[in-house]
């Protein structure tokens, strides 16, 4: 039996894009199959709706609101509920896993550290670090940013993305031999796809995930039609269109 978890999901209590409650969420994901997803709502350099003129404490109360609320939600189910974080610095965002609340309140000065301290800074919490969506194009973007030295791998399979993107991100996994993560990027439902990590056994916790992964042992995955239950996940690699190239970024790409 596999275990599949949805890595990246936006609620409406803290993500200013999202249009669903946290607590919605539980049947929707149950129905397609999950066994369990993080709620990784943007942070407060990302599209965050949580107010900016309100004491620390009170943001960061907010922010979590969104994981707090699936938690309890899911309570009498199977559904494991873990927390993470989504951050951005210049339009590059990366999935942040293995901090809590704690751990923001105590770095009420992270949005002032660079990419190589945040990263720092998470390891030394014993999380990690994976860039979302590497190579995602849009209006309000004006380049793709690369820093392959703080990442603990990549998405390659994003639902909200173009194939190419996807294969672009893959291909940028290979070259620098990362572990591979996927999941939906889902901010309201039904969707057309979806993604996550599919695992051999049961994940119960965020840390164990974090172990999970950094072994090895997931394999990215995704679904057509997920709320259908027809359709079987399938492993990202057997897929010709999410990982070979067939259009390069037309952003300018930077490396740091």
């Amino acid at each position: 039996m596999n275990y599949i978890y949805e890595t990246h999901l936006h609620t409406i209590e803290a993500s200013a894009c999202s249009t669903t409650p946290a607590e919605d969420y539980i049947d929707y994901m149950i129905k397609c199959g999950y066994s369990g997803f993080i709620v990784t709502d943007h942070f407060f350099n990302g599209n965050s709706c949580v107010p900016k003129d309100i004491p620390w404490e009170k943001r960061i109360e907010q922010y979590c609101s969104g994981y707090e609320h699936a938690l309890e939600a899911a309570k009498g189910t199977d559904l494991t509920v873990m927390f993470g974080i989504e951050y951005n610095f210049q339009g590059d965002e990366y999935l942040l896993y293995g901090v809590d609340k704690e751990w923001l309140l105590e770095n009420d000065d992270i949005m002032e550290k660079t990419r190589h301290e945040v990263y720092d800074l998470v390891h030394e919490a014993g999380g990690i670090m994976i860039q979302a969506h590497p190579y995602r194009e849009r209006g309000y973007l004006s380049a793709i940013h690369l820093t392959p030295s703080v990442c603990d791998g990549a998405e390659v399979f994003n639902a909200g993305n173009p194939d190419y993107q996807n294969a672009l991100g893959y291909q940028y996994a290979k070259d620098h031999d990362f572990l591979m993560a996927a999941g939906s990027d889902i901010h309201f439902f039904p969707i057309i796809s979806m993604g996550g990590m599919s695992f051999h056994y049961k994940i119960n916790s965020i840390s164990e995930y974090v172990e999970a992964f950094m072994k090895g042992d997931g394999t990215p995955v995704y679904k057509l039609d997920p709320a259908s239950g027809k359709n079987p996940f399938i492993d990202v690699e057997k897929s010709k269109s999410l990982t070979e190239i067939s259009k390069n970024p037309e952003l300018p790409v930077i490396w740091h």
